[in-house]
């Protein structure tokens, strides 16, 4: 299944939608931390509201998603099963396409053929990313030491 296209999907929260997704994912972030099962209820306007329960992962998910709205950023959902192109498997990544495909030659990142281009499974993507995001926090923390120890005033 492939990924969909970002320039169709792109949906940019308005003003009023910036200032609900604040204030409903501090509401929702506190309520998620003082439960254990989690539920929502949905309430329409002059009718009984019907209980709808969500896996706690769902409500972290909502609530992750509402916390970039609040930032006025629009948010795109891929499934990891899904098939990038390298220009979008590019794109996750903020690289350039033919940086992507430097690492897909070298090996870093798994990808199959379809004819004569290359697809990329938005997990192998994202695993790629979470690798490389965790060597740099290793890095960072190598370096704050070794400025601690030299008392470089950090």
């Amino acid at each position: 299944m492939r990924a969909p296209t970002p320039k169709k999907d792109v949906i940019l929260p308005t003003d009023k939608d910036i200032m609900l997704a604040e204030e409903s994912s501090q509401k929702l972030s506190a309520y998620i931390r003082s439960t254990k099962e989690p539920a929502l209820q949905l309430i329409r306007k002059g009718k009984s509201g019907e209980t709808i329960m969500l896996p706690a992962s769902a409500l972290r998910l909502l609530m992750a998603i509402l916390s970039q709205m609040a930032r006025g950023n629009a948010v795109t959902i891929i499934p990891v099963h899904a098939e990038l192109t390298t220009q979008e498997a590019a794109n996750l990544l903020n690289v350039s396409r033919p940086f992507l495909v430097n690492l897909l030659e070298e090996g870093k990142i798994p990808f199959r053929r379809v004819g004569s281009r290359r697809r990329v499974l938005a997990k192998d993507v994202l695993s790629y990313k979470q690798d490389i995001d965790k060597k740099r926090l290793e890095t960072l923390e190598e370096l704050a030491n070794e400025a601690q120890k030299r008392n470089m005033g950090y």
